[in-house]
């Protein structure tokens, strides 16, 4: 049921009141986001560019999200004559700007997760454990294409094997293949506990945002800061340019990138600039209630963070 799985996203911003844009907040069940845009964009009588939207939503759910559609010397029309079973308008304000991809905090979610036979006080403490320690920071499964084939297309790709991909799934099989390698380096880290603790010449990464800061050396401010889930060592996602990482913790790095040299090559051939990820991901405010044999669960991710991350591991399962 779409219901029990409800998203909202969170810009940390509102709209300004005035400008060419109409900031639009919608509720959609069982529609995915770019259909939703090519419906706003024609109802508008406007070319599908003059939609805007921060991020993509999953289909089989609930979700609220912000859309912009640029009305320049327009009035608004009668947005809730668009709306329908599916699809509902539920607030309309004016902005200056389109609304750029990637321009969101993080989303809200509230899961419904159906229980089996479980020990409740196994559930409890894994509960309370991921609430104060966070969870390994895994790209999900649907960064990899339908049955995980993306990583794959692209190794074909970069070996001229085929011809070149469609535009639209350049883009795709280059975030599949860094988002392989960073889930790699991740798995190696929480195979030998090190995940969620610091290696010498790690890089250090706040919960939100992308800054981030080398120290070759683990002081105890840093092991007090990893401990209150301040900060978390980082991972690369491969590309151009040098790891800032050093020691042992850039050592592993390379380890796994010369096991998968055809994809970091590949990722270097178009061009893609290294970044980092943060290994762990804090579930904020998780909170959760039981109701017969169904868990709700409650709690706020940053933007590019995944639920089912955090649901399978309260559910140690794969």
């Amino acid at each position: 049921m779409p219901e029990e799985f409800q998203v909202e996203e969170v810009l940390g911003f509102e709209p300004e009141g005035q400008g060419e844009h109409v900031m639009l907040w919608v509720e959609k069940r069982g529609e995915n986001t770019e259909w939703v845009a090519k419906q706003l964009a024609r109802f508008a009588n406007v070319p599908p560019r003059s939609v805007g939207y921060a991020g993509l939503k999953d289909r089989h759910a609930v979700t609220r999200q912000w859309f912009t559609v640029q009305l320049p010397g327009k009035a608004d029309p009668d947005w809730q004559a668009f709306n329908s079973d599916s699809v509902r308008v539920l607030r309309a304000e004016r902005h200056r700007r389109k609304l750029p991809k990637g321009a969101l905090t993080g989303n809200r979610f509230r899961l419904g997760v159906r229980l089996g036979e479980v020990d409740e006080d196994v559930l409890l403490e894994r509960l309370k454990q991921v609430a104060s320690q966070g969870v390994p920071n895994y790209f999900g499964e649907q960064r990899f294409g339908r049955d995980g084939d993306n990583v794959e297309a692209a190794r074909r790709w970069f070996a001229g094997d085929g011809p070149r991909p469609e535009r639209h799934l350049t883009g795709l099989y280059l975030s599949a293949v860094r988002s392989f390698l960073f889930n790699e380096i991740l798995a190696r880290r929480v195979a030998d506990g090190t995940w969620n603790q610091g290696l010498p010449g790690d890089v250090f990464m706040f919960g939100r945002g992308h800054s981030f800061f080398a120290a070759p050396e683990l002081t105890p401010d840093i092991v007090e800061r990893l401990a209150s889930g301040e900060i978390h060592p980082s991972g690369p996602l491969w590309g151009k340019g040098e790891s800032p990482a050093a020691g042992a913790a850039l050592a592993l790095e390379q380890t796994i990138a010369a096991q998968h040299a055809d994809l970091c090559d590949g990722l270097l051939t178009h061009d893609v600039e290294m970044g980092r990820r943060p290994y762990r991901l804090m579930a904020e405010r998780l909170g959760w209630e039981r109701e017969g044999d169904t868990l709700w669960l409650e709690f706020f991710l940053p933007a590019g963070a995944y639920a089912t991350t955090v649901v399978r591991e309260i559910l140690a399962c794969e």
